[in-house]
């Protein structure tokens, strides 16, 4: 791996981390700014156009956290070797751009929001079963294990709620769908950023190793050097 892939790794990673701490803060933060909110009544989208300080808090936190999902989202397709694992990398840039859409077209931006917000909730887990899939063909049966059981919470709080209402809003399960999409993106994040230090450290015991080889050719050449002189002169008297 090269540094330019090494550098666009460790920013991926780091990228896959703060998206969640980012989101939940914001979120929380235009929870707290909106005590007329119900988890079992509202969609988190509701504090998108509650007016006030609300309003900024939740949207520009679901920006800024799009952009950093999408971010870590094309370093996890730089990083994929087998052709499944792009796919399922490429369906996780799509998710990004949905969750970037939901805070760009706020709730009444209509039909868009709508289309934006179900397009993350149902492309995140189709993107990471595609992905579990492909660490079980290449033999990473713990991280596989993971990310089916990500992607089964993230459908399955779905189904509970449609066949056993958590109320007549949506927030919970999608409160819950984030939290599994967030352990997700914080372990496949820390994971990017083992493999780039791993690839750092290679790369250089490579320089290294190219250094000695170097400094030991030229000690040679000038080791020569003064004796084919000595050589020309003996040949020369």
């Amino acid at each position: 791996m090269n540094l330019k892939n090494v550098a666009w790794l460790k920013m991926s990673g780091i990228s896959g981390i703060l998206a969640p701490l980012i989101a939940f803060t914001f979120i929380s933060l235009a929870i707290v700014y909106s005590p007329e909110f119900s988890w079992t009544e509202n969609a988190l989208s509701d504090l998108g156009v509650q007016g006030g300080v609300t309003v900024m808090l939740f949207n520009c936190g679901l920006i800024i956290t799009g952009v950093l999902a999408l971010i870590f989202a094309c370093g996890l397709l730089v990083s994929q070797k087998a052709i499944y694992g792009k796919v399922g990398a490429f369906i996780f840039v799509l998710a990004a751009f949905a969750l970037t859409a939901i805070g760009l077209f706020p709730e009444n931006v209509k039909p868009v929001h709508y289309y934006a917000s179900v397009g993350f909730f149902v492309l995140f887990p189709i993107s990471v079963l595609v992905l579990s899939a492909t660490f079980f063909l290449e033999a990473k049966v713990k991280l596989g294990l993971f990310t089916f059981l990500v992607a089964a919470v993230a459908a399955a709080v779905w189904l509970i709620h449609w066949t056993i209402p958590f109320g007549s809003g949506v927030a919970i399960p999608e409160a819950l769908s984030a939290v599994s999409a967030s352990t997700c993106s914080i372990v496949l994040g820390f994971k990017m950023l083992k493999e780039a230090s791993h690839s750092t450290k290679q790369q250089s015991k490579r320089h290294r190793f190219c250094e000695i080889f170097s400094s030991y050719i030229c000690f040679e050449v000038l080791r020569n050097c003064k004796h084919f002189y000595q050589f020309g002169r003996v040949i020369r008297t």
